[in-house]
């Protein structure tokens, strides 16, 4: 039996964060210390996220975080 791993589509952590990152949308990073990092996905690989907040942007690594959602009601640009 032949093993192939190659993939052509995304994983679904690829996918939620490519589709949050391309349209823009508020997100609120919980980290495992329990603080809420509220931005803008600018960018991610396999390790870490960059997190845009209030200006400034954030490099945190994957392994630091407890869980993501889209930000709603409150944060930047939430409604």
């Amino acid at each position: 039996m032949e093993n192939n791993q190659q993939k052509p589509s995304m994983d679904v952590q690829d996918s939620f964060l490519a589709t949050l990152r391309r349209e823009g949308k508020p997100v609120f990073v919980y980290l495992l210390t329990g603080k809420r990092l509220t931005g803008f996905i600018k960018r991610f690989d396999r390790y870490c996220l960059v997190v845009e907040s209030h200006g400034q942007e954030h490099l945190v690594f994957k392994h630091a975080v407890a869980s993501l959602c889209l930000a709603r009601g409150e944060g930047e640009g939430g409604s």
